[in-house]
Order: structure tokens, then C-alpha cells, then sequence
């Protein structure tokens, strides 16, 4: 009785361990995945500010564009289920709390669970398009509208959606000014890269996301718009929202900016994908 008292915490420790490889192995393919999608849709940009349309730049365009590669059913497989590992690493963080100091409290924990529901669908779209029985998400700008046209037909609708519009722009500039002040070292094993890594990791961090935040930023503005006119088509998805880009005065190479941008954040993904701590 006594060795199997003394046996049970090295079985737990060892449990806790291969719970924590797990998590970490689903973590690191997730982040790959989400590295995927987003130099998918950058490239995907790119082509669309030199006029080839052929193919939307968002998700569901990504996922299109993939499936003509060679092997291509393969790589939306491998997507799909790396993405599904973001999911699972999402809520382990939303049940037992994230790396660092304020891991557990209750704001990141709520954080994280949101975004396990997010990848859970965006895993489940992926593995249904692989499976041939689904649309990858269908058009981001489809399902802006579509959205934006349902919460304004409910009561206190326009307040709804502009709140909604004005979230999403907060969130943009907040993604933006982190990028900028590369609050993601506290997330990185630093001593693991060289100063030449290191400086390349921060021109994919700080380029990528101030990028990122910028989409957002520009999505939120269009719903807010569509709530202030009460209508739904000035909403914006992701492939209209980067079009928006190529119509300012800057012309098509505001646009190839931004893309390059995002381009630079898939890289940046694939960087958090080898050196984040989880």
C-alpha cells in the first residue's frame, strides 16, 4: 500500500507531462495553421492589387487557392487539424489558465475560451471543405452582410451593431500599438534566439501585426458605417475590407503594403510556432 501511495504522485507528474506535451505539440501546429491562412490570404492580396481576382482574399479564397496545389487535399487535412489544435490548446488555457503571471485570471481565461470556440469553427470549415462538404466559410463579405442585416433587424439594432463596429476597432488599434511596443517577447523564449533571429522576429512581430490591426481596424469602421446608415452592405469582410485598401488615394500599393503586411505576420506566426512559450 505504501509503494503504490509513493507511486501516485510520479503517475501524476507524469500524466501532467504528457498533458503538457500534448497541448504544447497542438499549440505549436495550430499557430503553423494560422501562419498558413494568413501568408495564403497576403499572397492572395497581392495578386488582387495587381488586378488577378481570381481567387478572394480571405479565408475562404486561401483554402480554394490551396486545394489547386499539388497534394492539395493533403495540405487542407493538415490545416484542419493543426487548427483544431488551436482550438484544443485554447481551451486547455481557458480551463487550467495561460503561461505567464496573470495566466489564470478571470479576463484571460474568458479570452481564451472565446477564442477556442473561434478556431473550432474555423477547424470544423477547414475539415469540411477538405471532406468536400463544405465552403471553407463561404465569403467573408457574404457573411458580413449577412450578419450586419440580421442584428439590425433586431430591436436597438443600429446601437447593437455600431457597438460591435466600435469593438472591433479598438481591438484593431490595440492589436496595432502591442505590435508596435512588441509586447510579444513576454510570450517568446528570448534566450533561445540570436540577435540576428531575434531582429528578424521583430520585423515580422511589429510589421505583421501592425498590419493585422490595421484590417481590423478598417473592418470595424465599415460596421460602424452600416450602423450609422442602417445599411447592411456597407459592411465588409475580409476580401472587401483589403479591396477598400486599393481605393484610398494611395491607389494598389497601399494595399501591397498591407498585404505584405500580413504576409509578414503568417512568418511571424511560424516564429511564435517555434519559440512561444506555452
Amino acid at each position: 500500500m505504501e509503494t503504490s501511495a509513493m507511486a501516485r504522485p510520479g503517475r501524476i507528474r507524469a500524466r501532467r507531462a504528457a498533458n503538457g506535451s500534448v497541448t504544447e505539440g497542438a499549440a505549436r501546429a495550430g499557430l503553423a495553421a494560422r501562419g498558413v491562412i494568413y501568408l495564403l490570404v497576403g499572397v492572395l492580396a497581392v495578386r488582387v492589387a495587381f488586378g488577378d481576382g481570381s481567387h478572394q482574399a480571405d479565408r475562404g479564397g486561401a483554402l480554394a487557392a490551396l486545394a489547386d496545389e499539388p497534394f492539395g487535399a493533403v495540405l487542407l487535412w493538415a490545416l484542419g487539424v493543426g487548427l483544431a489544435g488551436m482550438a484544443v490548446w485554447r481551451l486547455s488555457e481557458a480551463v487550467f489558465g495561460s503561461a505567464g503571471a496573470d495566466g489564470r485570471k478571470a479576463g484571460k481565461r474568458l479570452l481564451a475560451a472565446v477564442r477556442c470556440v473561434f478556431y473550432a469553427f474555423v477547424a470544423w470549415s477547414v475539415l469540411s471543405f477538405a471532406a468536400g462538404s463544405g465552403d471553407g466559410g463561404g465569403s467573408s463579405d457574404e457573411q458580413s452582410r449577412d450578419l450586419t442585416a440580421r442584428a439590425l433587424g433586431v430591436p436597438a439594432g443600429q446601437w447593437l451593431v455600431g457597438a460591435a463596429g466600435a469593438g472591433i476597432v479598438v481591438a484593431g488599434v490595440w492589436i496595432a500599438v502591442q505590435a508596435l511596443r512588441r509586447s510579444y517577447h513576454d510570450k517568446l523564449k528570448l534566450g533561445a534566439l540570436s540577435p540576428r533571429v531575434r531582429r528578424l522576429v521583430d520585423v515580422t512581430g511589429v510589421g505583421g501585426g501592425t498590419a493585422r490591426g490595421l484590417v481590423f481596424a478598417a473592418a470595424g469602421f465599415f460596421v460602424v458605417r452600416a450602423a450609422v446608415e442602417s445599411r447592411p452592405e456597407q459592411a465588409k469582410g475580409l476580401d472587401d475590407t483589403l479591396r477598400s485598401f486599393a481605393d484610398t488615394p494611395f491607389g494598389p500599393w497601399l494595399l501591397v503594403l498591407v498585404a505584405a503586411g500580413l504576409v509578414l505576420f503568417g512568418v511571424f506566426s511560424f516564429a511564435l510556432a517555434r519559440w512561444r512559450r506555452v
